[in-house]
């Protein structure tokens, strides 16, 4: 049995060593080692895939964009009228895509002591819109103080690093950089240089946008819906000696005479910010004798309640109590003219006679004053005032108006910075805006909302 064993082991291994087939060694070759004389039955071929999904056909280029005035109520009849005067907008060949990175700077005096809380208010209503529509946008808030040459280096500086300037604030510092050669991109400065609009002022540069808040804008709007309330009618205009009121009440009369009307200006004495009474005697007394078809208050909301005191029975030129020698026996004084006709005198003013929500008296010294104000302050229902949100602090009501000039302001940049060039109009929560940019010189209108005073609050109506 053992040479039996032994004669099998020796055939074996001859039949190893004899092996010459090619490749042995590879794979799947007959002397592989470690691979079995058994496999598996050969995989299933893959699925085959689905054939793509034909291409959507291209979706058309969208038109430039474009915002309208949202109609206000009682002023459905001339929509048509004005949308027929108002020519739609020009295809922008400079439109940036609208997915485009934009760069945008807002350029604000934050460390100013006189302009600081006011830039502050700027600030903030910028951002909010930004936040609520941010469009693939970068902002970039630049401090600067108050000295020009601080703003003039800040804005070179932007100039080179962004695509887009929003600002300067202050009046000076626009004029500093109107004046300068430095203005080549976009520009929305939130004032405007000193003059600007009278005759012979200098023009802003083209790629310049001024739409800073203007109380004298608002004075010859006012006299626009005087004249149109009373047609040929003398206007007296009141005023102080205080600068503003100056520049309020010069432009109303010259408005008003620029529509042929007759026009006369008094100025009151106001020491310690009171009206003079022996001089609201003789207003009141000139008043009588010579009655204009209306008043136009370019003072403050104080001093205006004072003047409204004086021409009904509060104020009369003769002491209230007084007392006779019987001796003399002299007549009691005369009873004074009625004074019905000087109360009922129409009465236009600004948005300085709207001291904000919750400052207002609750008295009826103000009732039937017609006055300009932002829908912002006065048209909390404005569809664009409802979708942005209000300072969590709220201030002065000339804080609120500079936070809606922050919303609106951002607002005008993102339009411009899409479409460069042409005309479009915006529904803003500072009034209605007209803007042609990029042809030539730059123009900006802002139409405010009207409102009369109702029981101490102002209330929108629709001009005639």
């Amino acid at each position: 049995m053992n040479s039996v064993r032994l004669s099998l082991l020796c055939a074996v291994a001859a039949l190893v060593s004899a092996c010459s087939t090619p490749f042995c060694n590879a794979p799947g070759g007959l002397c592989a080692p470690g691979s079995s004389n058994t496999s598996a039955a050969p995989p299933l071929p893959p699925p085959a895939r689905p054939a793509p999904l034909p291409k959507p056909p291209p979706e058309p280029t969208p038109p430039p964009a474009e915002t309208f005035a949202v109609t206000l109520p009682g002023m459905a009849a001339a929509a048509p009228a004005a949308a027929a005067q108002t020519p739609p907008r020009a295809v922008d060949e400079a439109a940036q895509p609208s997915n485009a990175p934009i760069r945008m700077a807002l350029l604000l005096p934050l460390r100013s002591e006189s302009l600081g809380q006011a830039a502050s208010s700027v600030r903030a209503g910028f951002l909010a819109a930004w936040e609520r529509d941010r469009d693939n946008i970068t902002v970039t808030v630049i401090e600067t103080g108050d000295v020009p040459q601080d703003v003039l280096a800040s804005y070179a500086r932007a100039q080179q690093e962004d695509d887009l300037i929003i600002g300067p604030l202050a009046r000076s510092a626009v004029a500093a950089i109107a004046a300068s050669p430095l203005t080549q991109k976009p520009t929305i400065t939130l004032n405007y240089p000193e003059g600007h609009g009278q005759p012979g002022a200098a023009p802003l540069p083209p790629s310049m946008l001024a739409m800073g808040l203007s109380i004298e804008e608002e004075a010859r709007q006012a006299a626009q819906w005087a004249a149109a309330d009373h047609p040929g009618s003398t206007a007296m205009v009141l005023s102080t000696s205080t600068p503003w009121q100056r520049r309020v009440a010069a432009a109303f009369a010259a408005q008003w005479q620029r529509q042929g009307l007759p026009v006369k200006q008094v100025e009151l004495s106001a020491p310690d910010g009171y009206l003079s009474d022996p001089e609201l005697v003789q207003l009141r007394a000139r008043l009588r004798d010579d009655l204009p078809g209306l008043l136009f208050s370019a003072m403050g909301a104080d001093q205006t309640r004072q003047l409204r005191a004086a021409l009904g029975d509060n104020v009369n030129s003769e002491p209230a109590n007084p007392i006779f020698s019987t001796a003399d026996a002299l007549p009691p004084p005369p009873a004074p003219a009625p004074a019905g006709p000087l109360r009922a005198l129409p009465v236009y003013g600004t948005s300085a006679l709207n001291a904000g929500s919750g400052n207002n008296s609750p008295t009826q010294e103000l009732d039937g004053v017609r006055l300009l104000d932002l829908p912002w302050q006065i048209q909390r229902d404005h569809p664009a005032v409802m979708v942005y949100p209000h300072p969590p602090q709220p201030g002065s009501a000339d804080l609120e108006r500079l936070y809606a000039l922050g919303i609106d302001a951002y607002r005008v940049a993102r339009e411009i910075a899409r479409h460069p060039v042409g005309r479009f109009h915006l529904d803003g929560v500072t009034g209605r805006l007209t803007i042609d940019f990029g042809q030539g010189a730059s123009s900006f209108e802002r139409v405010e909302q009207s409102a009369v005073v109702k029981n101490g609050v102002p209330k929108p109506v629709t001009p005639p």
